[in-house]
């Protein structure tokens, strides 16, 4: 019997070791997993590359990953926002490594890791420091970038409903990076807000099928992150 449900999140992420490759979605606060993010500083893995949109806000979330120095390298698009304290000084401090990507391209290159095409030309950098020591190629009159896919060992990911197949279904923007964090990584953990039986779900919703998850656990009152940093919180606490 299929079942991909697990307990809990320190089970989920249990298996996660140092020097791992990890997408975790979310954009900005929409979709950021939050519980799975601090199950996983719990679980002390170091030396991570991450793969996400920014680099979190507070000291939660995944900028606490990130305060914990359990993170070499980011790979993003955004990494200084509003209520990014932690990543600014220590990439100022030479203490974390970061690959900027312009955020289409990101997402494009986490499609592709998904979808087994390995690399593609983009107009996106051309004639910015983004491009430096890549290979550009004209097509069609116009100059374009090679950008390679990305792929992950694990991606961390939230979503509205699941069911024990591992069938997802996103609630509005939260979906962002989800779907295709699921497709290119080996692993796929996904936190749901509820948990519903086989059939429960309207086919026409699932956005992510079953075959891209791996383990699915419930988190029926999920934290937000923008709660969280208004109230000074800190994790570890």
């Amino acid at each position: 019997m299929i079942n991909k449900i697990v307990e809990s999140v320190s089970q989920a992420v249990k298996e996660i070791h140092n020097g791992t490759t990890i997408m975790i979605g979310g954009f900005g606060e929409a979709g950021s997993p939050i519980e799975l993010i601090h199950a996983l500083i719990d679980n002390g893995a170091k030396n991570l590359t991450v793969v996400s949109n920014n680099t979190g806000s507070g000291h939660i979330g995944l900028a606490a990953l990130i305060e914990n120095k359990q993170v070499k390298k980011m790979i993003c698009s955004f990494p200084r926002t509003a209520n990014s304290k932690v990543f600014p000084e220590l990439y100022r401090n030479g203490e974390i490594e970061l690959e900027l990507v312009p955020q289409g391209t990101l997402a494009e290159r986490i499609r592709a890791g998904g979808s087994g095409i390995p690399a593609f030309f983009t107009p996106s950098s051309v004639n910015t420091p983004l491009a430096e020591g890549k290979e550009s190629r004209i097509i069609n009159g116009t100059e374009n970038v090679l950008e390679y896919a990305i792929k992950a060992d694990y991606s961390l990911v939230k979503c509205n409903k699941a069911d024990r197949y591992g069938n997802l279904v996103y609630h509005a923007t939260a979906r962002n990076f989800g779907p295709i964090m699921c497709m290119a990584s080996k692993v796929a953990i996904v936190q749901a807000k509820q948990i519903v039986e086989l059939g429960e779900l309207n086919p026409e919703e699932v956005i992510t099928p079953g075959i891209f998850v791996k383990k699915v656990v419930e988190i029926t009152n999920p934290s937000h992150e923008s709660d969280l940093v208004a109230k000074q919180i800190k994790y570890p606490c």
